[in-house]
């Protein structure tokens, strides 16, 4: 193994070794107290710290890193003590997730390291985004994003790569080639000569190297960090080494040949570069005895420490306290007089009037003046308060016209806020919603999206890392699917994890009664609302729609923003012209009765309003949820309380739907409250059919009659 120190000094070079040294002799002290029983699971990097090492040393601090399990030497070259990396380990509450993950499924801000998940190709994506992030406040930096040669077969691996190229961001994208996966080869992963080929594909350069050769890794990550920032353009690297144990302690390495493991042993990183360090002079077996002595030492008092931790004992109150990032925003109420509140619930559906209107509780309505304050990044703004004509009635407007203005005052409000899509910019989105955006903002904050949904979301959470705010429009909520990973096991899940946020709203144009079919009619917000860390929003107004986009922009959560297709130009309503929130959690109680509650969202509210509407001798109750994670229990006690009968209206089909959690929990809780069962009405469990007769069929509205009269007659 060859060695070219360059310009490094002594000192520097010493300084190398000991950060090689340190990731290993924690991991032989871990295999120790594996084998005695003191952890209970180990992902061994041994035989590739160089990789790991070099990489960090040659980035400055204050560029993130997302490492996979392997990569100890990430952790260690940025300085985070063995005594707090042991308790995250040990699943210690004074760990780095409150032993709430385990290994290195964790990240920290302030060493700018962001932990992997478990299905290994996401953190790429991330990486993207925070690229993006420096490219837009032109930042001398990069980013870089671990992977393994096995998840370059996952999709992950190919958005982010497609998408770092199309976007010319400053990422370094590094492949540790060990030559298996779990058990299985590259030889049956893929059928590139090298891996580093897939670089041409996407107009990148890249570049193969001695993965095991520190000097090699550290002079190479130096350069190319270099042309990244220079060129504004990613860099692929693929690494060529070897592990020396299992994937994990626990499967072996029995599917390996031995002949390999005798030839990577020659190549061991830290044993060939000690020797060239000795041949030079700047080591020999006393100072290389003594300088693991230190550490043996050292780890040794770090593990007294991080041993030394508190039994865990649950809170459950905490638990569920840090699932989401605190709204500070200041909430002030509406100024207005009655006319201008009563105007609030007024909403027209093909001309037809909503019915016995009850006089709205405003309280959770927010507001600021329509003068745009561009914040800092890092600042949410404040509301100021709402200084309206009390004598004037909100201007009437269309659901898509509500929903472009909340998203253009954001806009004008949040100079950090940027919003990607398909199509969105010139063409101004499928449904026109971003139309002229990209004339006022830019294409830097509009930007177009190749399809690559799981990458964008990716990138959202890498922009949060930096203190950006996104959106993201899905541009049908059925295509959500091929990003499906990325919202639930990052996006939702990354606060509880290690306290950072993810402060983006996917925008869910949802949806059937237009004819689209099967694929872009669905209504799947379920399947979100089973998932604890996001908030699901899902107005059936425009004064809703316009408030709840706001608020969930302003929200430093993630938020599901699902909006109904067919409701769009179809729809109109009251819709202040100032710059306002509704609070998300809120339901909306729409009409006053005493027969039979309908708890509804969406669609579904329009529906329940035209069957009051065409039934006067039913005294109909109306809920409005307009959340539906979390969910406002208050609002829906008080709808059983009021009548004893309750019907739960939604256009999702009947089985696994919103409904039936509800019915469940009205049961649990307002159970003496009841005169009859809870009931449902919901879209049959088929898929949606393209036939406007079938269509009709499928959805719930032709069946509310009925189960209306079946509920009033039990």
């Amino acid at each position: 193994m060859q060695f070219d120190r360059k310009e490094l000094s002594d000192e520097q070079l010493v300084r190398f070794y000991r950060s090689l040294l340190w990731p290993r002799m924690i991991e032989e002290k871990m295999l120790v107290l594996l084998r005695q029983g003191k952890v209970s699971k180990w992902f061994s990097g041994i035989g590739q710290e160089a990789i790991s090492v070099g990489a960090t040393l040659a980035l400055q601090e204050d560029e993130w890193i997302m490492p996979m399990h392997r990569n100890l030497g990430v952790f260690t070259s940025r300085n985070m003590p063995l005594s707090k990396l042991f308790m995250q380990w040990q699943g210690a509450k004074e760990g780095y997730s409150k032993a709430r993950e385990r290994s290195f499924h964790f990240g920290s801000r302030e060493h700018h390291i962001c932990g992997m998940i478990s299905h290994l190709g996401p953190q790429l994506a991330i990486a993207d985004g925070v690229a993006l992030a420096h490219k837009l406040r032109k930042e001398n930096k990069v980013s870089l994003a671990f992977t393994g040669d096995g998840a370059t077969s996952e999709g992950d691996f190919h958005e982010a790569l497609n998408v770092a190229a199309v976007w010319d961001l400053p990422v370094i994208f590094i492949i540790e080639n060990n030559g298996y996966g779990l058990s299985t080869p590259v030889n049956e992963q893929y059928r590139c000569i090298s891996l580093v080929d897939k670089a041409k594909g996407y107009g990148m350069e890249g570049i193969q190297i001695d993965g095991n050769n520190l000097l090699t890794v550290y002079d190479t990550i130096k350069g190319v960090r270099e042309f990244c920032i220079k060129h504004q353009k990613p860099y692929l690297i693929e690494c060529m080494t070897f592990r020396m144990r299992g994937h994990e302690e626990a499967s072996g390495t029995k599917y390996v040949p031995q002949d390999l493991f005798r030839l990577w042993e020659q190549k061991d990183p830290i044993k060939n570069f000690e020797d060239y360090l000795t041949s030079i002079g700047l080591l020999n077996e006393q100072s290389i005895a003594q300088i693991r002595e230190e550490f043996k030492h050292q780890i040794e008092e770090e593990l007294k420490l991080g041993f030394d931790t508190k039994v865990v004992i649950a809170d459950t109150q905490e638990e569920l306290n840090d699932l989401y990032m605190p709204n500070s925003k200041s909430r002030e109420s509406v100024v207005g007089s009655r006319e201008s509140t009563a105007a609030y619930s007024r909403s027209s559906f093909r001309g037809k009037p909503a019915g016995n209107i009850p006089t709205p509780d405003t309280s959770h309505l927010t507001a600021s003046s329509t003068n745009p304050t561009p914040d800092t990044r890092h600042l949410s703004p404040s509301s100021t308060s709402l200084t309206a004509n009390p004598e004037q009635l909100a201007p009437e407007k269309r659901m898509i016209d509500a929903i472009k203005e909340g998203l253009h005052q954001s806009m004008q409000r949040h100079s950090n806020l940027i919003l990607m899509g398909q199509d969105i910019a010139e063409y101004g989105g499928a449904f026109k919603i971003t139309e002229g955006f990209v004339e006022e903002f830019g294409k830097e904050r509009v930007r177009n999206t190749p399809l690559c949904e799981s990458a964008i979301l990716g990138s959202a959470l890498g922009l949060s890392l930096e203190g950006y705010k996104s959106m993201m429009e899905m541009q049908f909520a059925d295509f959500v699917t091929v990003g499906f990973n990325q919202i639930i096991n990052n996006l939702a899940k990354i606060h509880y994890r290690w306290g950072q946020n993810a402060d983006v709203v996917v925008r869910m144009p949802t949806g059937a009664g237009v004819g689209a079919g099967p694929f872009h009619s669905q209504s799947n917000e379920a399947w979100f609302t089973h998932t604890p860390g996001l908030k699901v929003v899902y107005p059936s107004t425009p004064m809703d729609a316009k408030g709840l986009l706001i608020a969930a922009i302003n929200d430093p959560n993630p938020v599901m923003y699902f909006e109904h297709k067919a409701l769009y130009r179809s729809v109109s309503g009251p819709v202040p012209s100032e710059y306002y929130e509704i609070e998300i959690g809120k339901a909306r109680h729409v009409r006053n009765g005493s027969e039979l509650s309908i708890i509804t969202y969406g669609s579904g509210v329009h529906w329940a309003e035209e069957y009051a509407a065409a039934h006067p001798e039913i005294d109909m109750d109306i809920l409005d949820l307009r959340t539906l994670l979390p969910l406002d229990y208050e609002a829906i006690r008080a709808a059983v309380q009021r009548t004893g009968r309750v019907l739960i209206l939604h256009e999702d089909t009947l089985t696994g739907g919103l409904g039936g959690e509800i019915a469940a929990w009205i049961s649990e809780h307002c159970f003496g409250m009841l005169d009859a069962p809870v009931m449902r009405c919901a879209s049959l469990d088929t898929p949606i059919p393209f036939s406007i007769e079938l269509e009709r069929n499928f959805l719930a509205k032709s069946r509310l009659g009925e189960k209306v009269q079946e509920l009033l007659q039990y």
